[in-house]
């Protein structure tokens, strides 16, 4: 096992705790959850809504997954936490649905919470695959 990488984008959004934006171990990369800012600041404004809110999160993803030379084609593994669960799950999805490819849908689990950091409607972390690094590995 290779020793881990801690990854700070610097063009995601700053984060609101001690934590890296993604940490990697073994061609695995293990993004930390985001939120809706708008901006780099972690007290930039959120849009209103879910929808807005979901864009805004999947952006903030792409972001940090960009950052470490990955897309959302390398994820695997998907967690969304919301806080209206049941108000705001169909257009959630909705909107999150669009980030995909068909047939090409990582694994997800979505989960009602009390609450998430400065009051967002919504967060999501994922697990992304270096599929080149998994391969050379598996060689040796």
């Amino acid at each position: 096992m290779s020793l881990p990488t801690f990854h700070m984008i610097s063009e995601a959004p700053d984060p609101v705790a001690p934590f890296s934006h993604a940490a990697e171990a073994d061609g695995w990369v293990f993004v930390t959850g985001q939120l809706p800012f708008t901006g780099s600041s972690s007290t930039s404004p959120y849009p209103e809504g879910i929808e807005a809110q979901t864009r805004q999160v999947m952006e903030n993803l792409k972001r940090v997954l960009e950052g470490c030379k990955l897309g959302l084609q390398d994820v695997v593994s998907v967690r969304v936490y919301l806080t209206r669960f049941e108000q705001d799950y169909a257009p959630m999805n909705a909107v999150y649905a669009t980030y995909f490819a068909p047939g090409r849908l990582p694994a997800r689990t979505c989960v009602g919470v009390t609450a998430l950091a400065r009051r967002a409607l919504v967060e999501i972390d994922l697990i992304a695959c270096r599929v080149q690094e998994r391969r050379r590995r598996a060689r040796r």
